[in-house]
């Protein structure tokens, strides 16, 4: 396979799971990480190093269904940041792409069995790399089999806001008789909900999708929508370019939501050095020569680093 291709793999039919973002979960372990790579290698023998890699010539590559802005499966293949940046990871490690796009599972220790160190049971994986892989703490401790490294993107909750909110009645949370929208079944909701003994509880809309729930706040549904900085930011990209600065983003988190966001990388199977330092110079090239805030800035995103 030429190094710039790519291959598309269907996963094996699965109930339609709803996306699931780190922090709904309640996620309370994450750690800021400045370093490129956290590695928890075992004594294994490698299964994927380089040379086999190059042999193949591609990257099996694990990205979440139903995630934009950061991924989403269609007739193409993948689309969304974290396809964008695989793909050029790929291609500085002179490897074509092979997409394997999959539902979130119960929870993220699932994910990490079926779609990086032992595959799922129907014979779908595992993957490579994944990306979207939470570098925390409690996870990495517990999770020998897996390798976490590369650290890329901090997500952030706040709240999309137009421009007749203040901040300081966001930051006193003085938002009576104001409609409010989240994401249903994630950690924001569910802090929004219960906010004040559920003080807003009668005033705030649960949308399937928090990219829907933003989008309410720029066509005028609701004044706020408690989502992440990264639905918030492709909302507003949404709109022609001399409406966007009628909203504005504001960090805030509530109680009961990661008090600093949540850091996300790359996981791979424990024991491939030679995989884990490839990528990880693939990493730091790609941020170090502009090329991640680049990709990040052309889906309308601002690159938050860890």
């Amino acid at each position: 396979m030429h190094p710039l291709s790519a291959s598309f793999t269907s996963p094996p039919c699965t109930p339609d799971l709803q996306r699931r973002l780190w922090l709904q979960k309640g996620l309370s372990h994450a750690v800021g990480v400045s370093a490129l790579g956290i590695g928890l290698l075992s004594t294994s023998a490698a299964q994927a190093e380089l040379a086999d890699l190059k042999e193949k010539g591609s990257l099996k590559i694990a990205l979440y269904k139903n995630n934009l802005p950061f991924s989403d499966a269609n007739r193409e293949g993948m689309t969304g940041v974290d396809a964008a940046l695989a793909k050029e990871l790929a291609k500085r490690l002179q490897l074509g792409v092979q997409w394997l796009p999959f539902e979130a599972g119960e929870n993220m220790n699932d994910d990490l069995r079926n779609m990086v160190w032992r595959g799922h049971y129907l014979g779908y994986g595992p993957a490579d790399v994944m990306l979207q892989a939470p570098i925390d703490k409690y996870l990495i401790e517990k999770t020998n089999q897996v390798e976490f490294l590369a650290p890329y993107y901090r997500h952030e909750l706040g709240w999309l806001a137009s421009e007749r909110i203040s901040n300081a009645d966001l930051q006193s949370m003085s938002l009576d008789g104001l409609k409010l929208a989240a994401e249903a079944g994630t950690a924001a909701a569910s802090a929004l909900l219960g906010y004040g003994g559920g003080r807003y509880r009668d005033a705030v809309k649960i949308e399937n999708d928090g990219i829907v729930a933003a989008k309410g706040v720029t066509n005028a549904q609701y004044p706020l929508a408690y989502v992440t900085r990264a639905q918030a930011e492709s909302a507003i990209a949404m709109l022609p370019t001399e409406q966007r600065s009628a909203f504005r983003f504001v960090v805030q988190a509530l109680p009961g939501t990661p008090p600093t966001g949540w850091v996300v990388g790359l996981a791979i199977r424990a024991g491939q050095p030679q995989l884990s330092q490839a990528l990880q110079a693939a990493m730091r090239g790609v941020r170090e020569d502009g090329t991640l805030a680049r990709i990040y800035r052309e889906h309308g995103l601002q690159l938050t680093t860890p």
